[in-house]
Formats: structure tokens, C-alpha cells, sequence
């Protein structure tokens, strides 16, 4: 079992040599800025990464009595497209019976699958990365409406700020990464020493 966890130090060197992870200087939509960015797609291209990825995170789940207590019959929920292909490593790791994913819609998270109350089994909730944990938390909430039980939840990659809980769900993760956001460019370079000759990269989250 422990040879199917890969340890943080692992886990990271996948994404560096995938470019899943960089370090430069990068301004996010908030205008923050940050010497790191994550781009999970990037590694899950990759089967074998996206295999060793999946079956970590879910090893982590079915490690817990509670939840291997309801395999097979669980949902994998996604709460947006950047976390499908983590969904579907962890629904075929853990042989779960079903798959959804949720995404943005006029500010709005919704389900894309047309769901009637009672359908969805109790589910686990898993993502890339979780950075502030809003996603995760507006999922819970559309699972609960929908009469669903949440048993599981966890990323593969979880910022050490965001929320250890999601509605009192434990947050699984794969790696605790600790990533310092600043408010203007002086206080970046400041803090992190950063190269002045570094390019700014404006990224999409």
C-alpha cells in the first residue's frame, strides 16, 4: 500500500518535468501576484502520470473504512472540467459506479448532467488543486441538495491557506503546497526575491 501513495517529494517532481508546475512570476486574475502556478492538465496528458496521480488520491480514500464501506456503489464528482481527469483516474482506481463534474455557468456551479433528486450515490468529491476551496464547498452544497451524501473529498494538489475541511469532509491531498500570494509587484520581489528580470505571465486561475 505504501508504494501506490507517492510521497509529496514524488508527486512534485512529476509535475516539474510535466511542466505542470512552474516558478516565475505570475499575476493571477485577482492582480495577485506569485512565484508559482500549477497547470494539472499538463501531467495528467501523460497515462502513466495521470495512473500513479489517480491511484495515490484514491488509496488515500479507500484507506478509510468508511468510505471503502460503500464501494463500489459511489459517485465521483468533479466540481469543475479541470478536475474530470483526476474524476475518472479515481473512478477507475476505485472501481466506483458513477461519474459527474459540475462546472461554472453564469457565475453559477451546476451539474452539466441533468440529475433528479436521489440519483446521485454518496459521493467523493475530488479535484487538481484546490486553492481557496469555494469549488469544492458550492459542490457539497449542490450534492446535499440533491439528497446525496458527501463521504470523501481531496485534490491532488492542495495550497496549505485553503481549508482543511469542506463542510466538516476532510480534505485528501496528495501534496501540501505552501504558495504565498502578494497584492502588488514591489511586495513579490520583496518577499520572494524574485529575478526583476523575470517576465510577468498573466494567468487564467
Amino acid at each position: 500500500m505504501v508504494n501506490l501513495i507517492p510521497s509529496s517529494e514524488s508527486v512534485m517532481e512529476i509535475l516539474k518535468k510535466t511542466d505542470a508546475y512552474r516558478y516565475g512570476h505570475f499575476v493571477y486574475p485577482s492582480g495577485k501576484h506569485t512565484s508559482h502556478y500549477f497547470q494539472m492538465p499538463l501531467a495528467f496528458r501523460y497515462y502513466d502520470n495521470a495512473r500513479v496521480l489517480s491511484v495515490g488520491l484514491s488509496r488515500l480514500f479507500r484507506m478509510n473504512k468508511s468510505i471503502a464501506s460503500h464501494l463500489p456503489k459511489v459517485s465521483i464528482i468533479s466540481p469543475s472540467p479541470g478536475g474530470i481527469p483526476v474524476a475518472f483516474g479515481v473512478r477507475e482506481a476505485l472501481s466506483a459506479d458513477q461519474i459527474y463534474w459540475a462546472e461554472l455557468e453564469s457565475g453559477e456551479r451546476r451539474f452539466r448532467q441533468y440529475l433528479g433528486h436521489g440519483e446521485v450515490y454518496p459521493c467523493i468529491i475530488v479535484d487538481d488543486i484546490i486553492r481557496t476551496g469555494k469549488a469544492i464547498d458550492e459542490t457539497v452544497r449542490l450534492v446535499r441538495e440533491l439528497g446525496s451524501e458527501v463521504i470523501g473529498c481531496g485534490a491532488i494538489v492542495r495550497f496549505q491557506d485553503a481549508p482543511v475541511e469542506a463542510d466538516g469532509i476532510k480534505i485528501q491531498s496528495l501534496v501540501e503546497f505552501d504558495s504565498n500570494f502578494y497584492e502588488t509587484f514591489d511586495e513579490w520581489k520583496s518577499a520572494e526575491g524574485g529575478d526583476m528580470d523575470a517576465p510577468e505571465e498573466k494567468v487564467r486561475f
